[in-house]
């Protein structure tokens, strides 16, 4: 990756610091990335699943929390078992693919691993259509290596260890795709929310990307600048070219420009979805 640059995907955000009150139930956590990836997912349970296995409505909003240490916090709060141990799915907290991504990166960065959550789309849940959705990568130090945390174990994907190009597009790659493509914008979206599919979908996920790769890791539905003007189709003139250098930040190992491109007007999110 050559020489650090001003974001070190190496080293924490504020997402996924890991704190001083949690940081001694992480000393069991494994070295490799592969396992440290395992390990979030052994203790997470999705929303739609929780009710199947006994947990209540009133856990829900677990998923929710941001920052990795918080849901640490939840889960030592419902057993106190060493973190690298998968918990009974009722001890599990309640989360979205972004819980997944975040908690790996978390640990990944946690053993000085570069790594960061990207926010996109799946193209393995739903045939045809592109999944909003949230993976991990993590650079050997000759490759960003994508991870899908949520369905390691599961037969979903060949490897879920490391996604095949095209298997998970983030939203800039998505735009592009789009662009040079033709395809339909009307096939990415979100999985059960038949309002919640369209080119403002992947609008939004490039700026949550962009966000994300500035160590920003907001939670799937958090919006800001102007994506809700793009959700109602009222963006206005420019939005478009906007997007498109969100895509080609996204694209770039150039820490500087990322950063610079976060910096633009309407990019940044408010530090209130730091907490």
């Amino acid at each position: 990756m050559g020489a650090k640059g001003p974001l070190s995907w190496d080293r924490a955000g504020p997402l996924t610091a890991i704190d001083d009150d949690v940081a001694s139930a992480l000393a069991g956590l494994p070295e490799d990335p592969i396992e440290l990836c395992r390990v979030a997912q052994g203790l997470i349970m999705l929303p739609g699943l929780a009710t199947g296995f006994g947990i209540g409505e009133d856990r829900q909003p677990e998923q929710s929390i941001r920052p990795a240490s918080a849901i640490l916090r939840r889960l030592i709060a419902l057993d106190a078992a060493p973190i690298e141990e998968p918990r009974a799915a009722d001890r599990r907290v309640v989360g979205t693919c972004r819980h997944f991504a975040v908690l790996s990166t978390a640990f990944l960065r946690y053993r000085s691993i570069p790594a960061r959550a990207r926010c996109g789309f799946a193209g393995y849940f739903v045939p045809d259509r592109y999944v909003d959705h949230w993976i991990t990568e993590y650079h050997d130090g000759d490759r960003w290596i994508r991870v899908d945390a949520e369905i390691l174990g599961f037969s979903v994907v060949e490897h879920p260890d490391d996604l095949a190009p095209g298997q998970f597009l983030t939203g800039g790659e998505a735009w592009r795709y789009l662009a040079e493509s033709g395809a339909d914008p009307m096939d990415f979206g979100v999985d059960g929310v038949p309002h919640a599919w369209g080119i403002a979908e992947v609008r939004g996920n490039a700026i949550r990307d962009l966000a994300s790769l500035n160590k920003v890791e907001t939670l799937p539905w958090d919006e800001w600048g102007r994506m809700a003007a793009s959700y109602r189709g009222e963006a206005g003139e420019g939005f478009d070219a906007l997007i498109d250098v969100v895509a080609q930040a996204g694209a770039s190992d150039d820490e500087a420009f990322i950063q610079a491109t976060y910096r633009a007007e309407d990019l940044a999110a408010p530090p209130v979805l730091l907490a």
